[in-house]
């Protein structure tokens, strides 16, 4: 690359804003170059506007202090300074909406780590190992919206990345059904312990919308591109439970699945072990080179000591047997904050400047 490419995070001092900030210091091929957020915090360096209340263990660094932060809503001054956005906004679903098609209008890419647009049927919701295809489908939203170089990308709710690339290894066995209980850390709710006590020795059996996400976004995911959108797939038939634990970060998964066409044990082993997507391909910065690993250990894996492999973008499996009522079932861990949020998103803008779609202005 003759520069790196000019990025703004619009959201950037919420907690997703900071973990892309955090990923994106010495990206050999993005560089921070503008910071949006709320009209409050608008006019303050960046250091300023999140000193109080960064939730990082490691410091702000110091190549984006200095940014003045810009008012997100002042879309066209945002845009000008930039190539891409990432979007990760605290913002009511039809606000987010607007605010990311006004980017995309301007002629700006935008890599969303919002729900908003999730299930609009022209934006890919994307998985850079699993479904790297569906980003085919931004020429037709580039029609729609009325631009030549501006686009929407998303990425999938955290809590399937624990188990949906370890499924996609195993679909042309057929799954039929799935039940899927997820163990949920409290930085998916953008918190710590210090500001939400009350999880300290307490688990609750209830996430807002995470359900229906987690049965929903994977049938989305493994969907095809009919007549210029996204249509989900009718099965495998998938039913989960999403509580939240007093874990910091990384989001564990038990899943029971069924298939039409049972694998043996080791021809299951053998398919995650070999795993490889485009983004494996690509060599892309942010991809992880073993996107699965398998635990042999019966404890194995741990949310403490498996969160973390692969620089947070690797998928851990492991308690792999057969079940009584189902074919199979195993365990699933992934980072909810850097494969399930900022680094998810950073692998898809990587995955889309390498396929030719964004590009410097």
């Amino acid at each position: 690359m003759s520069r790196k490419l000019k990025v703004g995070i619009v959201g950037g001092t919420g907690m997703v804003g900071q973990r892309f900030v955090e990923l994106l210091d010495q990206h050999p091929w993005f560089e921070v170059t503008a910071i949006a957020a709320s009209s409050s915090s608008a006019g303050k360096t960046y250091e300023e506007s999140v000193q109080s209340r960064w939730k990082l263990a490691t410091p702000i660094p110091e190549n984006v202090k200095q940014i003045i932060v810009q008012d997100a809503s002042k879309v066209e001054e945002v845009a000008t300074g930039v190539d891409f956005i990432f979007c990760a906004v605290d913002m009511k679903k039809d606000e987010i909406k607007a605010l990311e098609e006004a980017y995309a209008k301007t002629g700006t890419p935008v890599i969303s780590n919002n729900s908003a647009h999730r299930w609009t049927p022209d934006i890919p919701m994307v998985i850079p190992e699993v479904n790297p295809g569906h980003i085919e489908i931004i020429a037709a939203q580039r029609k729609r919206l009325g631009t030549s170089t501006g686009f929407i990308a998303v990425k999938p709710n955290c809590s399937i990345q624990s188990y949906v690339p370890a499924l996609n290894a195993l679909l042309d066995f057929k799954p039929t059904n799935i039940v899927a209980s997820t163990y949920q850390a409290i930085s998916g709710a953008g918190k710590n312990f210090t500001d939400w006590p009350e999880m300290l020795d307490n688990v609750i059996p209830y996430i807002g919308g995470e359900e229906e996400k987690s049965e929903q976004e994977p049938l989305r995911i493994w969907g095809n591109i009919v007549n210029n959108e996204i249509i989900k797939a009718s099965s495998p038939l998938i039913t989960t439970q999403c509580i939240r634990v007093p874990v910091t970060d990384g989001h564990l998964a038990t899943v029971f699945a069924s298939f039409e066409n049972k694998p043996s044990k080791e021809e299951i082993l053998a398919r995650w072990l070999n795993y490889k997507g485009r983004p494996q391909e690509l060599n892309l910065p942010s991809a992880p080179k073993q996107f699965i690993t398998y635990f042999e250990e019966e404890n194995r894996p741990q949310t403490k000591l498996d969160r973390e492999i692969e620089r947070g973008m690797g998928v851990s499996v492991g308690r792999l047997r057969e079940d009584s009522m189902f074919d199979y079932k195993f365990v699933g861990l992934s980072h909810n904050t850097l494969r399930g949020a900022a680094g998810g998103a950073v692998l898809i803008a990587e995955l889309l400047k390498a396929e030719g779609y964004i590009q410097a202005k």
